[in-house]
């Protein structure tokens, strides 16, 4: 009996370009930025003044005002990707097995705004004034639980935690889980709401951050020489991912394969990538090596790409190492360049961007590319979108601790 074939059947996504599939994948291809001032704080004696927030998103047009009251945003932001996703997907819960659809979500801070705010509760207002929503608002696994509740989702229901890593590896578990026959139907993705005072300033303090705060939009420049470092975003992407089999019993539409994973460690520094990259080298070879391809027949990578110095030049040389030749021939951009770094969410986002460059034939670029980096000399699609025909495409991602995280979409 030859391998399970796990097929992707809707998308969702709430990122600082976009609201929606269509309208993030507009901004997308057409090079728009959502990165911008913070406005959720006050930034004055901050560093960093400059993130990806949601814009023009309101929580109320999707969940009642009691609901919310019992959310942390992360939490907020997974329903409403998941719904979008499940609307895509045509699901239709009377007529499927709840027991067999699981939830499987990654995030790499969770609950981080409730934290922090009940902290201030606690300190300023004593122990009483702990919210008891605290511990259920804030806790990593509760996107995934609320997601399940929300939609009566039974089956497996888990949440990865590993840093950048986070959606990635939660896709690649899904497909893991769907392959042992353990579900037949998952959703999966990654979310995160990290905008937050204590999260800035940790990460613009260990000097990760990107300071062009006079011009935001051109502050993540993935790959160019002039990179000084990510931007923070937030929101969620998800998407569906069912067995061929069950996606044809119900008539769903199949908009890609997810047909490869790959996962390792460098298990060499918290924060900065192997030399040479060889833990990403790894993980790509394996991912190719579980989708059963060559190197040669990838088509397109949607690198990790942060824009810090270290990653990009890292990743740069483990893409040769893997693809040899081929890596000169390769189309690779960072969708970074306009969203910014969603952290533990960024490999749903990704996701959803590498199952639409297969659907549309085009690839996103890599915007405010305009130094040419020696240690970055790939073809990194700069500044324009570019027709492509796109059969495969592999999404990057790399996270603190050394995790990395690669998977592999086939056309249908």
């Amino acid at each position: 009996m030859g391998k399970i074939r796990v097929v992707v059947t809707g998308l969702g996504a709430l990122t600082p370009n976009g609201n929606t599939v269509p309208e993030y994948w507009n901004a997308l291809k057409s090079g728009q930025s959502g990165i911008g001032h913070i406005s959720y704080f006050d930034t004055e004696g901050f560093s960093v003044k400059i993130a990806g927030e949601l814009s023009g998103f309101d929580p109320n047009q999707y969940l009642e005002p009691r609901e919310i009251r019992k959310l942390d945003n992360f939490s907020v932001f997974s329903i409403v990707a998941a719904q979008e996703a499940m609307t895509h997907a045509n699901i239709n819960m009377d007529s499927i097995d709840s027991h067999r659809v699981g939830v499987i979500l990654g995030t790499g801070v969770g609950g981080i705004q409730t934290l922090e705010e009940q902290h201030q509760s606690l300190l300023n207002r004593g122990p009483r004034r702990v919210s008891p929503q605290f511990v259920p608002k804030m806790i990593a696994n509760i996107a995934a639980g609320q997601v399940a509740i929300r939609f009566g989702l039974k089956g497996p229901n888990q949440t990865v935690v590993s840093a950048c890593s986070s959606a990635t590896d939660a896709i690649g578990i899904a497909l893991r889980l769907i392959q042992a026959g353990d579900a037949d139907m998952i959703v999966t993705g990654g979310t995160e709401a990290s905008i937050t005072p204590l999260t800035i300033a940790g990460f613009a303090n260990m000097k990760a951050l990107s300071t062009r705060n006079d011009d935001p939009t051109s502050a993540s420049r993935p790959f160019d020489k002039d990179r000084n470092g990510f931007v923070m975003g937030e929101g969620a992407g998800i998407i569906i991912l069912e067995t061929e089999e069950h996606a044809k019993s119900r008539g769903a539409p199949i908009l890609a394969e997810l047909a490869g994973y790959g996962a390792t460690d460098d298990a060499h520094h918290i924060t900065q990538p192997a030399p040479g990259g060889k833990g990403a080298i790894r993980a790509m070879r394996r991912c190719i090596e579980d989708a059963g391809v060559q190197p040669e027949n990838v088509d397109y990578i949607n690198a990790h790409g942060t824009s810090t110095p270290f990653n990009d030049k890292t990743e740069t040389a483990a893409i040769k190492e893997v693809f040899g030749a081929h890596a000169t021939n390769l189309k690779i951009s960072s969708t970074k360049s306009m969203t910014g770094h969603l952290l533990g969410a960024s490999g749903g986002i990704e996701a959803v961007a590498a199952v639409m460059a297969i659907q549309h034939g085009l690839i996103p670029p890599t915007i405010n590319y305009t130094t040419e980096d020696p240690e970055c000399d790939l073809d990194y699609v700069p500044n324009a979108a570019q027709k492509h025909d796109v059969n495969i495409v592999m999404s990057n991602t790399f996270g603190f601790g050394g995790h990395n995280g690669v998977i592999a979409f086939r056309k249908w």
